[in-house]
This record gives C-alpha cells, sequence and structure tokens, in this order.
C-alpha cells in the first residue's frame, strides 16, 4: 500500500477550483486499490467535516487555504503529511519557498503541479510576482516529478529550469450527466428555448479577456449568457454597470449546479473562452466534452488544450468577424473538441499518470 498525501487545495468534496476538482477525481473510483489517499483541507471552509470522503482520509488545517494565510496553511500541511505519508502531491508553488528547509529533514517523495505560472498574473502586485517566482523556482528544484498541465507550461520549465516535467493535464468528463429531468426546466428558467446563443464561464478578470468578449457582442447583437462573480472586483462592477443594460448580453452570477451548466453548455451555439493566462484551463477542457464549436483567446496555451483545432481570436473585432461566420463552416471545429476531450481529457486517463509519478523510476 503507498501512502499518498495531497496538499495544497482547499479540499474535498469540492466546492470550486481545477486543483479541487483535480483531487476529487483522482481518488475514488479512478484510485487502485494500492494507493491509500490522505486530503489536507482547511477547517474554515468545511463547518461540517467529514473524516473519510471516497476512501480518503480527510485532515484538517484550522487556516484558509487562499488568501494571506496560504503560504502558511501549505508549510503546515506539508509537514503534518510527513509523518504519515511515502508521497506528498502538492498542488501549486504557495507553499514551496519553505522546500529548502524542508529538504534538511526529509526525503520524502515530492509530486508538484506548478498550475499555471501564478506570478504573471495581473492581479498580483510587484512584490506578489516576485515571492511567487521564487516558490516556483524552489518547486521544480526540489521536486522529484514537475507536472505541467500543458505543452506551454512544459516547454517554459525546460527553458526557464532545464528540467523535464511530466505532462498531464486536467479531466473534464465530471461534468457530463443526466439531464433529462431538469432540461426544460433549466432552458424554460433562463429563456433559451428556440434561441441561438453564445456561453462563457470564468472568473471575472482582466486577464479572462472579459471586456474583450462583451465588446464583440455588444457591437455583433448576438446572444450571449456569461457566468462569472461580477461583484467581486472593481474590474467585474464596471462591467456589469457597462454591458447589462444590452438585451442581448445576460450577466449571469455563479452556476454550481452541474446540471445547470450541463443543459447552457449542452443548447449554447458556441463556447467563448478568454482565458491568456495559465496553462490548461479546466473550464475549457470541461466544454470540450459538449462537441460544441470553441472561440478561443489566441495563446499557446489554448492552442495546446485544443489541438489548434478551435478557431481564435485576439481582439474583439476578431471574435465579432468570427460571429459572422455560416455555422456549418465551425463543424470540423467542434467535431475535433469532442474527439480530443475523450482522447486525451478523461479522469480515468488523468488519475493513471499521476499514479505512475508516485514510485521512483524502476519501482
Amino acid at each position: 500500500m503507498k501512502r499518498v498525501s495531497i496538499i495544497g487545495t482547499v479540499g474535498v468534496p469540492a466546492n470550486y477550483g481545477g486543483f479541487e476538482s483535480l483531487v476529487e477525481n483522482i481518488i475514488g473510483y479512478n484510485s487502485p486499490a494500492d494507493i491509500h489517499y490522505t486530503v489536507y483541507c482547511s477547517a474554515k471552509s468545511y463547518p461540517h467535516r467529514q473524516s473519510v470522503y471516497k476512501n480518503a482520509d480527510l485532515k484538517y488545517v484550522p487556516l484558509d487555504a487562499n488568501g494571506s494565510q496560504s503560504i502558511l496553511y501549505d508549510i503546515v500541511s506539508l509537514i503534518k503529511a510527513t509523518k504519515k505519508s511515502d508521497v506528498i502531491l502538492i498542488l501549486g508553488v504557495s507553499g514551496c519557498c519553505f522546500l529548502p528547509i524542508y529538504r534538511l529533514f526529509s526525503k520524502k517523495r515530492l509530486v508538484i503541479n506548478i498550475d499555471g505560472l501564478e506570478h504573471r498574473r495581473e492581479k498580483w502586485g510587484k512584490y506578489a510576482k516576485a515571492f511567487l517566482k521564487f516558490s516556483e523556482k524552489m518547486a521544480v528544484k526540489y521536486a522529484d516529478a514537475v507536472i505541467a498541465d500543458n505543452k506551454g507550461i512544459q516547454d517554459y520549465v525546460r527553458e526557464e529550469y532545464g528540467k523535464e516535467a511530466e505532462l498531464i493535464a486536467y479531466g473534464g468528463d465530471h461534468v457530463l450527466c443526466d439531464i433529462a429531468d431538469v432540461e426544460e426546466q433549466i432552458l424554460e428558467k433562463y429563456g433559451l428555448k428556440n434561441i441561438s446563443y453564445s456561453f462563457s464561464l470564468c472568473r471575472i478578470e482582466p486577464e479572462n479577456n472579459v471586456h474583450v468578449i462583451l465588446e464583440a457582442f455588444k457591437a455583433s447583437g448576438k446572444e450571449l449568457f456569461f457566468v462569472g462573480n461580477w461583484n467581486r472586483s472593481p474590474y467585474g462592477k464596471s462591467l456589469l454597470d457597462k454591458y447589462a443594460r444590452y438585451g442581448n448580453i445576460h450577466l449571469l452570477s455563479p452556476i454550481y449546479d452541474v446540471k445547470t451548466l450541463n443543459v447552457l453548455r449542452s443548447h449554447c451555439s458556441f463556447y467563448i473562452h478568454g482565458h491568456s493566462a495559465g496553462g490548461t484551463n479546466p473550464s475549457l477542457v470541461e466544454a470540450m466534452f459538449f462537441g460544441k464549436p470553441i472561440l478561443a483567446f489566441d495563446v499557446i496555451y489554448n492552442r495546446e488544450t485544443t489541438e489548434q483545432k478551435a478557431d481564435y481570436f485576439s481582439s474583439a473585432e476578431m471574435l465579432g468577424t468570427l460571429l459572422q461566420k455560416p455555422y456549418p463552416a465551425f463543424k470540423t471545429n467542434a467535431d475535433s473538441m469532442v474527439e480530443i476531450a475523450y482522447r486525451r481529457y478523461r479522469w480515468e486517463v488523468i488519475a493513471h499518470q499521476y499514479e505512475a509519478l508516485y514510485s521512483h523510476p524502476g519501482v
């Protein structure tokens, strides 16, 4: 029995976030009998705490997993996990600043997913970016295995640090479910019957090019349903104030119900993906399973995820031009997305790729 501890996430059951969904889907039925998982969770996010979930032990740390406490949360989780693990899977680099000290007293096998180059995100200030870059450097230096979730990240690790990272993306098939019992009700609720619309879903941040997407749909007059946390930032509030007045643009609050999202994705004409930072984005991978044409912001990460077979834009004008093309022109795009999704982004495949890294080469 190999004991694997997972640290760096809010925890499970997953409520949100790509890493939380990753943990949710590599434990449980996708986990073989000879691997026992322990997942470290933020006690502040789980008022009702389970001790076991999907055959994994849950341990709670009395700190927030995000924000100012996240670094200490990761470090405390790492120290606690060391006592009862053969392998520690670290998701994200926040606590990796501690690894030079950690390696003085522990040689436990560390498998680290460095996420999507956090130090390049616009939301961080100068000092936060410098800290995240240092933590990333320590993660790559002290990890026994580094995971990149996108070829663009893998190439970056090789060029920046001269080290090979294992390429493992995210799964997305967890979003597929039977919607027969709620489909008509949800279509009625959102007024989606007999209309053609595009759909988008993301955190409302500048690097997700929300303003670009909204401007394109304002100009085109075509219907857009956009789900996001509009009231969490000045950027989001300004967009809400500016674009909510347009009758063709529907700005929806966050939706967490899997069936509702399934219906919205299943019936859209296009999925619009504006992310320009990070690696393989979970919401893009999830959308690919619905076999809809994807219009994605033109960056290496999105092109690698979609194997260059989606359609791409880098401005509101370019997106507007794509929206004017005859819909049959996007059939190859749609067919390619679902084929790639089932070939590369099933959780069963992803779980096995992680498991292969838990052993030393040749073990």
